[in-house]
């Protein structure tokens, strides 16, 4: 028997009155990507209003002026490339310094300066989030629809009560898309840590698909999907690389100075 839907009423009226301010505390928790971090309220501090449990993933400046103050902030941290806000806790991306070989992009550096601008932030009597965005937002959530079919349903149910809080607990997260029917195949986008992280095939593959096909004999497939900003963002990422590389090349070893031969 299908559970209670929660009216989208109800959920608009506990996002309006769920911003409470007070001095934060962080914990810091690794993830399994090492360009990610997991910044975890150990208060009762809550970044996303009381009800609401899917993040908020954040790629860009400019979308953080539309979605977030606190990732405005947070974009201000040379080195950050993402931010995704959970329900007591942010993952932050940074990018990766293994070419660049930069301290001042190494977590040493950049982990205390996201903690203080959190902290910070938390002081203020700003939202934690941009309220016409959330209005926007909750249109788009994976809440169980009476009106859903049976699969749609099901996979949603899976996704909120087992997959996501297994994804959260690593700094990620995960949205369904759709599901095509004639083909099996579900659509979702993984979140956060999740989709920087080396092993994120094998989480969407021996994690997520497994368990989706398991329990829902309809499910095929499982694919990840890109969102447009976000395909945006991975083109200007990758040229940042690629100029990085090409800087690496450039100021490598000079070339073997030729010694003089003896002279008998």
């Amino acid at each position: 028997m299908r559970n209670t839907v929660v009216k989208s009423g109800l959920r608009q009226k506990q996002w309006q009155g769920a911003v409470v301010r007070r001095l934060l505390s962080l914990q810091t928790m690794k993830t399994p990507s090492e360009n990610a971090l997991k910044f975890v309220a150990t208060d009762k501090t809550r970044f996303l209003p009381e009800g609401m449990q899917q993040a908020i993933d954040i790629e860009s400046l400019a979308e953080a002026n539309e979605k977030s103050p606190l990732a405005s902030q947070l974009y201000k941290i040379n080195g950050v490339r993402s931010v995704m806000i959970g329900s007591d806790f942010i993952t932050v991306n940074k990018v990766d310094n293994s070419l660049s070989n930069n301290p001042e992009l190494d977590w040493t550096s950049l982990k205390p300066k996201v903690e203080q601008y959190i902290a910070s932030f938390a002081k203020t009597k700003q939202p934690f989030l941009d309220q016409h965005y959330l209005e926007e937002y909750q249109k788009e959530l994976d809440t169980l629809d009476e009106n859903d079919d049976d699969v749609v349903y099901e996979i949603k149910e899976l996704i909120n009560t087992k997959i996501r809080p297994a994804l959260q607990d690593d700094g990620g997260d995960i949205h369904f898309r759709s599901f095509d029917e004639s083909t099996g195949t579900v659509f979702i986008k993984l979140r956060g840590a999740c989709k920087s992280c080396s092993l994120s095939e094998d989480t969407l593959k021996g994690g997520i698909e497994s368990m989706l096909k398991h329990y829902v004999p309809e499910v095929e497939e499982v694919r990840a999907v890109l969102d447009p900003e976000e395909e945006i963002a991975i083109a200007e990422f990758e040229k940042l690389e690629k100029k990085l590389k090409q800087n690496a090349s450039a100021s490598g070893p000079s070339d073997p100075k030729v010694r003089p031969e003896a002279h008998a």
